[in-house]
């Protein structure tokens, strides 16, 4: 069996034996099959690759000599009539067949997207992956751009499962011997926010606070004399919480995932309800509410964005409640995550007004709903009954908050075909208030509400009620005043 090396200098090896492929050029027609993750190349693309802006007269003679050398070094004992079985022809191309594992590149890219909960695993996997780089990818066609940009998407790779491989082991309390790496990852790239994020949260769980502080200003110094920026969301509430001394920052994020135990379930058919909330006050007042709620059952707390999906995917909750700005991984990127996944809870999203694009991107991911976490309690339980019912309860103070952003878009259009009774509608959904209350505002039935409104997103080919308040602030429909 080969082996195919491309993080580092570019080899295929058989039996421990370095093969011989030739000179660079005909070296670089295999390493560019490899890039193609065993797709097909046209010849002509691979002419135009490997002499970009001037071919040779002979240019399909050389790349077919060069195919017939590489597979006789490949396949050395491989009749003369016999297909090839490594460097194969795809009409109107070449093609390189090989297992995941045979080629570097692609066995380093599979271990780094593999997923998993288990800190340990992904240590361990990523410990692997770094483990197969020998020196920069593909440096012997570094003149090629396909080369130069595959080099640099596998070393941005190699930087995110660096980056990743610290953060689980941060996690699992190996702060200490992790700081001298982490301070030259930081040296090393200074403009990557990550790398001084683990550095600062690995310098204060080893005792070492004001390190860190100065970790995240050196941080600062950079990237304003670089890029004219200061530090970003993440790093700015990093700090805030460092100075704070946040409980957080103290605990193992994956060991700090609060589910309950099927003893402290209600009986029946309850709603599961996942509350994510980096506030530990927060958390407990809105335990307080759901446990004096019939119905309603608080499985799992969580927080950041991160304890919110593996709370969800330990519990299958019905509606989860989350905080739109959280420490590691904030409340919109958990919320589109479990959106997108199969079969996923109702996310009513909490807020005590994050920015309007925060709130605006979060509705247009498919949240079920906005509240205040200043909200009354029947505020709070009437939002999570309308998720579940497929409704999306919107606080009409985050809605005026809303409007208030769409203020002046130019040129709003609003969907042709409304009548002015169904204007009226859309906008009083887009204000934030329940079909019940609609109903009486309008002195009809309930049911004759919910079906107006389903027949509308029916006609307007929208998915849910979360994508009509949508509608009503790009067209228009809503402004203040209206």
């Amino acid at each position: 069996m080969v082996i195919f090396r491309a993080l580092g200098p570019f080899q295929a090896v058989s039996a421990d034996q370095v093969l011989d492929l030739g000179g660079q050029r005909q070296q670089a027609v295999l390493a560019r099959l490899l890039v193609a993750g065993g797709r097909a190349i046209p010849v002509s693309m691979l002419i135009d690759e490997l002499w970009p802006g001037a071919p040779p007269t002979q240019a399909l003679s050389t790349i077919q000599g060069y195919v017939s050398r590489l597979r006789r070094a490949l396949e050395p004992d491989r009749a003369p009539r016999e297909e090839a079985g490594v460097l194969v022809s795809a009409p109107p191309g070449y093609a390189l067949r090989a297992g995941v594992e045979q080629v570097d590149a692609w066995h380093f890219e599979n271990l780094v997207k593999q997923d998993s909960e288990d800190l340990d695993e992904v240590t361990r996997r990523l410990d692997t992956a770094l483990a197969l780089w020998r020196g920069p990818a593909l440096a012997e066609f570094s003149e090629l751009p396909w080369a130069q940009a595959e080099s640099l998407r596998l070393d941005e790779l190699r930087l995110i499962a660096v980056e990743r491989r610290a953060d689980a082991a941060v996690r699992l309390g190996r702060a200490g011997a992790l700081i001298p790496d982490l301070e030259a990852h930081a040296s090393g790239y200074p403009l990557r926010e990550e790398a001084w994020r683990l550095l600062a949260v690995a310098l204060y769980r080893a005792g070492r606070q004001a390190d860190a502080l100065g970790a995240l200003r050196r941080a600062r110094q950079v990237l304003r004399e670089e890029l004219g920026l200061d530090l970003g969301p993440t790093l700015q509430r990093l700090e805030q919480d460092i100075l704070a001394q946040a409980a957080h920052l103290d605990a193992s994020p994956a060991a700090t995932v609060t589910v309950r135990s099927a003893a402290d379930a209600e009986p029946g058919t309850a709603l599961r309800v996942v509350v994510a909330d980096d506030q530990a006050l927060v958390r407990t007042g809105l335990r307080v509410v759901l446990d004096s709620e019939p119905g309603l059952e608080l499985v799992a707390e969580a927080e950041n964005g991160e304890q919110a999906i593996a709370a969800v995917r330990l519990t299958r909750p019905d509606v989860v409640l989350m905080d739109i700005q959280m420490p590691r991984l904030d409340g919109l990127a958990a919320a589109r995550r479990l959106l997108a996944a199969e079969d996923p809870p109702k996310v009513i999203m909490m807020t005590t007004f994050g920015t309007d694009d925060n709130l605006y991107s979060a509705l247009r991911a498919g949240v079920s709903g906005f509240v205040l976490k200043t909200s009354p309690p029947e505020q709070l339980i009437a939002a999570i009954r309308a998720a579940v019912a497929g409704d999306a309860l919107i606080d009409p103070a985050v809605t005026t908050h809303l409007i208030a952003a769409f203020t002046g878009r130019a040129d709003p259009a609003a969907p042709a075909g409304l009548s002015d009774p169904e204007i009226d509608l859309v906008r009083l959904v887009a204000r934030g208030f329940t079909n019940r209350q609609i109903a009486v505002s309008l002195a009809v039935s309930e049911q004759a509400v919910a079906d107006e409104v389903n027949g509308l997103l029916k006609r307007l080919e929208l998915l849910d009620r979360a994508q009509l308040v949508v509608l009503a602030y790009e067209s228009g429909l809503v402004s203040p005043g209206s």
